[in-house]
């Protein structure tokens, strides 16, 4: 049957309205909404260390398993993996949520406040949820069912990686997403990219920051032990002085960002934040011992930094008659927001969010191992306004303090943004 050209028009118009129908972002309902804010104040009350997520996991897997998936639990000590075949063909997609708490103490007053304590380097301390992890992990979960109740629509497959440890594994042990990538997580599932989501005091109630590229530093420790040799205060010739050249290595240190590398590419930080040395007045000590964090937003100039450190320490040691030994312990890296995912998804985040509420986020000097995922596949990492309309973000209680507190209205915008993101990779 031949169509003439107003029919044709007819045909290309309803298939433009169905296009642009399908546009609109999938919603959930009220009673999901209710058992998402149920799971966050649960979590809140029941915050739990790195590596030590036990209850949590364990109310997880339940979860994942009451939805059929298929879960693996015990990834990276405490992770879960729940993974959701859709009924057509379509990409692999992973969603992460970090599941850890930190310890503080919790100072807010709200009913699901939490008194859990437990041990922290040898103390006993209180354990708070002051980053807002319960938030991430009570979103994905909601995910997790609204993608559940969709599966005859969904194309592919959607890995959902609840993390553990992203402050950071105890003394001693290793974890979070480095862990979980050593033991195979990505080899084994081999998504073509990964989302996550970070709650932000800084952000108003549902509004998101973006940012294509680099978005949070890298964040690295080093330490250096300045070798001297001892002797009295009243004949410093008698000696190596190691105080004074830990002095000069400290000074010099602050010439390695602002004369050695090229911050056109991107900010750098260099920071001293321990000086320890001697137990006298009088008496020039054998040693000075030096700490500090280098937070950087350029995988290249961070080799770089930790070059020029290492050469600042030694031939300034060696100019005053001292040794420097540098150690550098290697953080998180950088998280780079892959531009092409980006830009794709954008479109989606302003159709969650509202395009009004969506913007592009500043460069944050704080490190996330979201980082780790980021580097194997093409990533998209935001924030998450969680500060109440009304309230000045710029002032509120930070992320990490103890009262630290979360507007649960965003939980409905994250869990969408979760949703139609697997949704619409699919299809763009």
């Amino acid at each position: 049957m031949k169509l003439s050209s107003i029919s044709l028009a007819v045909v290309a118009a309803a298939g433009l309205f169905t296009s642009v129908q399908a546009q609109q972002p999938v919603t959930i309902s009220d009673t999901l909404e209710q058992k998402v804010i149920e799971w966050r104040r649960d979590l809140h009350q029941h915050p739990e260390l790195s590596n030590r997520e036990f209850r949590t996991a364990k109310v997880i897997a339940e979860h994942l398993t009451a939805l059929g998936l298929e879960v693996q639990t015990g990834v990276a000590h405490t992770g879960v993996v729940g993974v959701l075949k859709g009924s057509k063909p379509g990409p692999t997609i992973a969603l992460r949520a970090d599941m850890d708490a930190l310890p503080v103490v919790e100072q807010t007053d709200v009913t699901f406040k939490s008194t859990a304590t437990s041990e922290y380097r040898g103390k006993e301390v209180g354990v708070m949820h002051a980053c807002g992890h319960d938030l991430h992990v009570a979103m994905l979960m909601g995910a997790a069912e609204q993608l559940t109740a969709m599966k005859q629509q969904l194309a592919g497959t959607v890995v959902f990686i609840f993390q553990p440890a992203e402050e950071g594994a105890p003394s001693g042990e290793e974890g979070g997403a480095e862990l979980m990538l050593k033991q195979g997580l990505f080899k084994q599932h081999q998504p073509e990219a990964v989302f996550g989501i970070h709650v932000w005091s800084a952000g108003t109630v549902g509004h998101i920051g973006y940012r294509a590229g680099p978005l949070m530093a890298s964040s690295d420790r080093f330490e250096i032990t300045v070798k001297g040799k001892q002797t009295h205060g009243s004949r410093p010739w008698g000696g190596v002085d190691p105080i004074v050249a830990a002095g000069q290595i400290i000074s010099n240190s602050q010439t390695i960002v602002s004369r050695q590398v090229d911050i056109t590419k991107a900010p750098a930080v260099l920071s001293f934040g321990i000086v320890e040395g001697g137990v006298r007045n009088n008496i020039i000590p054998d040693q000075v011992y030096l700490e500090g964090t280098i937070r950087n937003f350029d995988m290249d100039n961070r080799a770089q930094i930790f070059e020029n450190l290492k050469t600042t320490a030694e031939m300034t040691a060696k100019a005053t008659g001292a040794e420097a030994h540098v150690h550098i312990e290697e953080g998180y890296p950088v998280t780079v927001n892959d531009i092409a995912l980006t830009n794709k998804m954008l479109p989606t985040i302003e159709r969650v969010a509202g395009k009004d509420k969506v913007h592009v986020n500043e460069l944050v000097t704080g490190a996330e191992d979201f980082s780790f995922f980021a580097l194997e596949v093409p990533g998209l990492f935001v924030f998450l306004g969680i500060t109440p309309e009304g309230q000045d973000a710029a002032t509120a209680p930070s992320n990490h303090s103890p009262f630290f507190y979360a507007d649960e209205k965003a939980l409905k915008t994250g869990t969408e943004l979760y949703v139609n993101w697997v949704l619409d990779y699919a299809q763009l």
